[in-house]
């Protein structure tokens, strides 16, 4: 295309412009920071109380963060407790292992009479052997041959 028809703008007339359109820049910036300082200010104004005084709790103040024992509740806590006597109230941990032998079994604690019980009779086997055990004397995985016995279980609740 053609432009020679055009007027070629020269330099002296950009930099004619060149105030004005600093001037421009600088207010557009200036209204931007203050835009952001006032949100910023608003929000310090909004987290102090009518007094003056700040309503956000310290955490430097009355001795720092609260440990896990201090702010744990109801069943949180009550598992807590329980772990520091050494028991286990819900069946939480992994079973004790025994030698799994006729005088020594594997318990089972249930609230039942009787129970099914998964046995992955070896270590490196992903098949599991599922069985009822009953109440009363130690039963033998039919596979393996190990030995489970179920004992009673009370609820913590």
């Amino acid at each position: 295309m053609d432009y020679s028809h055009k007027v070629p703008l020269s330099t002296e007339f950009f930099r004619s412009l060149l105030p004005e359109v600093l001037v421009f820049v600088a207010g557009v910036m200036a209204s931007r920071l203050l835009r952001g300082f006032g949100a910023l200010a608003s929000q310090a104004l909004r987290a102090r109380g009518p007094n003056g005084v700040s309503v956000v709790r310290s955490m430097a103040s009355g001795g720092g963060v609260p440990t896990d024992e201090e702010q744990a509740t109801g069943l949180e806590r009550e598992v807590m407790l329980a772990a520091r006597k050494g028991q286990d109230p819900y069946n939480i941990l992994a079973p004790k292992a025994t030698s799994g032998t006729k005088e020594d079994p594997n318990l089972v604690p249930s609230i039942t009479n009787k129970r099914i019980v998964g046995c992955i009779c070896e270590e490196d086997n992903s098949t599991v052997i599922w069985f009822w055990l009953h109440k009363g004397e130690a039963q033998r995985c039919p596979s393996c041959g190990t030995h489970y016995k179920l004992v009673p279980h009370q609820l913590a609740h």
